[in-house]
């Protein structure tokens, strides 16, 4: 007998469980006056290359959902120049490589800039078969601390992705985090985030063993952490930014325990955002 049976993902009928047991552990419990101190955020870093190291690529599977979900960001598109040599696209929080190895698989002219503050996650991405330098240039990058610009030149990139990243800074630093990619990004280019939302059952259960940084951060038991977004959170902290939305909703998924008997709800955000030129 299979001991978990996941169901299909829908469009969450609101973008915040109204549960009172949720409203009672999104309250927060306990605060730090300066979030970016907390120990866990200070040992990001370190905590983040043990994980890879640990798990290897073996802890998220390769994301071939993303070609059905955004496929048309990743395509040429009618502009001769971009048709001619492909789009150029820089993938934030790159870990194992899960988001690049099958978006350069399914397009071929894709060249993709690939960052990550983890030396092991960089390791792992070079070291796998499908790392060809002509399409994918791999590289280290604390985008919370360090200009990206030292890197990619400015005002070259047709679309950011940041999958369950954003999910990992502070929510001090997010908004450099977004600065710092603006200045990468062509104009008109686009940013499409995938990421945790508030309600998952994972906050759920960090809020519950009280593992809280602050409202909606969270810190797991291998020591990284994890924010989890609303709506109007992400929205506000994009359009401060000087971006536009172009689509957001928030997705669940009901993942059922027959052993335990026990159901849970998985929730996440997909958006896209569009850089409005100044």
């Amino acid at each position: 007998m299979t001991a978990a049976i996941t169901l299909p993902p829908v469009l969450c009928s609101s973008p915040i469980p109204p549960t009172s047991r949720f409203k009672t552990l999104s309250c927060t419990k306990r605060i730090f006056d300066d979030v970016n101190e907390h120990y866990y955020v200070r040992k990001s870093m370190n905590n983040w290359d043990k994980f890879y190291k640990r798990h290897q690529s073996k802890f998220f599977k390769d994301r071939h959902y993303l070609e059905k979900d955004w496929g048309k960001y990743f395509s040429n598109t009618d502009d001769a120049a971009i048709a001619a040599s492909g789009k150029v696209l820089l993938e934030v929080g790159s870990g194992a490589g899960n988001t690049i190895f099958p978006l350069i698989a399914a397009y071929p002219k894709l060249f993709i800039h690939a960052c990550d503050f983890s030396t092991e996650a960089l390791t792992l991405v070079k070291s796998h078969s499908q790392f060809y330098e002509n399409r994918i240039n791999a590289f280290i990058c604390d985008v919370v601390n360090e200009d990206l610009c030292g890197k990619i030149l400015p005002s070259s990139v047709d679309v950011v992705t940041l999958i369950f990243m954003l999910s990992a800074v502070s929510p001090n630093k997010m908004p450099f985090v977004l600065q710092n990619l603006k200045k990468v990004l062509k104009p008109n280019g686009h940013i499409l985030v995938r990421d945790y939302a508030v309600g998952d059952s994972a906050q759920v259960k960090l809020e519950s063993r009280n593992q809280i940084i602050s409202d909606n951060f969270c810190y797991r038991g291998d020591g990284t952490c994890s924010f989890y977004f609303s709506e109007d959170f992400l929205l506000n902290l994009f359009r401060e930014a000087g971006f536009e939305t172009v689509d957001m909703s928030t997705y669940c998924r009901q993942v059922n325990n027959r052993q335990q008997n026990m159901a849970f709800e998985r929730r996440w955000i997909r958006a896209i955002f569009k850089k409005v030129d100044s």
